[in-house]
């Protein structure tokens, strides 16, 4: 049994304790709250108890990246380490992103070291459908043993990127209607397979289809690569005609049609504000995007889309939006607790509740400020990183 106390704890499920204590028990939160007359209340003594001492430090749920690419475009590696996009076939959903995540990437120490616990990795956005992404947590080898969820969404993309790679190769896509038509396309026929499959007449399964399925019963959400405000808008539009589950991913200019976002109903993961504009879609990226969304009333996460811009600099880019105008609390649970609502997983991560997954970050002041350390950063109640300078558990007998 390991204890946690004395840091200002943030649950970013509505509580917070100035003083405050966590207990973990076989990798889950079993208790948590208000310390009182300076220790844990209740203090379960024995069976090798080990303490953190958090005192001075901020005590928060481990922090979520909503949408990235590390460990499938890996760093240092150039060709031989990017898998992210099949650019061969504009349409290839049956692509599994679990079978192209390498743990041992840089990328994945690098988010460990900044507080980031867990990641929706996928692939990348120049097929108009790309495949299925996974939410994985950070700290480990097999990439297996670290999927919370997959598939966990199916990537689209509209606008720029699946128009450079095609119209270069001299075939469709060219243009923003052609990506449309052959999305439409690609769902109206996974919906014909559906409906055969439900009435028995399918001679065999189509491996090609029977990966839309989970997207078509609403299980996972479209994650639509959208820059501009019209790819923006069709996106929504092709959302409601076939009654899918969205997201909108980077959503660059949805601060200029903030309340047609609102009333789409669909979350908007902002970002990666940190990146150049050095594409046309993205003239109007702002870091005030994602604060003007969220105070319409969207559900909002904050994107790095590592490697556009680094997976370590997620809680900067929080700060960075809060010194846009974003409220901080809200910057602080758009990269904890609305990331994993928006990707599915807010039932074992996301914030500090008893019987969640412990996975748990200590800072030695406020995430958003850029000269905050990482002291120590729990997943599954292991600790995957400590600062040199951070005292490690010690027996309750040193309290």
């Amino acid at each position: 049994m390991l204890y946690i106390i004395g840091g200002r704890v943030l649950t970013m499920s509505g509580e917070k304790w100035e003083k405050g204590y966590i207990c973990i028990e076989e990798g889950k939160i079993k208790e948590l709250g208000a310390m009182k007359n300076g220790a844990p209340f209740p203090l379960q003594s024995g069976n090798g108890m080990q303490v953190i001492n958090a005192s001075g430090c901020i005590v928060m749920p481990g922090l979520i990246e909503a949408h990235c690419h590390m460990g499938i475009t890996e760093e240092k590696k150039g060709m031989e380490g990017d898998d992210c996009n099949e650019t061969v076939d504009p349409i290839t959903p049956y692509l599994r992103a679990i079978d192209a995540i390498n743990p041992m990437d840089a990328a994945f120490d690098d988010a460990v070291r900044a507080g980031i616990t867990g990641a929706m990795i996928g692939p990348g956005s120049a097929n108009v459908v790309g495949g299925s992404f996974a939410f994985v947590k950070t700290h480990g080898r097999n990439i297996d043993r670290l999927v919370i969820k997959s598939p966990a969404a199916m990537k689209v993309a509209f606008g720029e990127n699946p128009k450079v790679n095609y119209s270069g190769q001299g075939k469709s896509p060219a243009t923003r209607m052609a990506i449309a038509a052959m999305l439409r396309e690609e769902l109206f026929k996974a919906f014909q397979y559906r409906e055969k499959k439900k009435k028995g007449d399918l001679e065999e399964p189509d491996f090609k289809y029977e990966c839309w399925l989970p997207v078509l019963e609403g299980e996972i959400p479209l994650k639509a690569h959208v820059h501009r405000a019209d790819d923006i808008l069709t996106a929504i539009r092709i959302a409601r005609e076939y009654h899918l589950k969205m997201t909108l991913d980077h959503c660059s200019e949805g601060h200029l049609i903030a309340q047609e976002v609102k009333e789409s109903g669909f979350p908007a993961i902002v970002g990666p504000d940190l990146a150049s504009r050095n594409k046309i879609e993205v003239q109007n990226m702002a870091f005030k995007t994602v604060g003007i969304l969220n105070k319409q009333g969207v559900k909002t996460a904050i994107t790095t889309d590592h490697p556009v811009s680094l997976i370590q600099s997620l809680p900067i880019c929080a700060g960075m939006a809060a010194k846009a105008g974003m409220e901080e609390m809200e910057a602080l649970k758009s990269i904890t607790i609305y990331p994993a609502q928006i990707c599915g997983v807010d039932h074992r991560i996301g914030s500090l509740e008893k019987g969640k997954d412990a996975d748990i970050v200590i800072f030695n002041g406020s995430p958003l400020e850029v000269a905050t350390k990482v002291m120590c950063t729990l997943i599954d109640g292991e600790i995957a990183y400590a600062d040199q300078s951070f005292s490690l558990p010690h027996d309750e007998k040193q309290l």
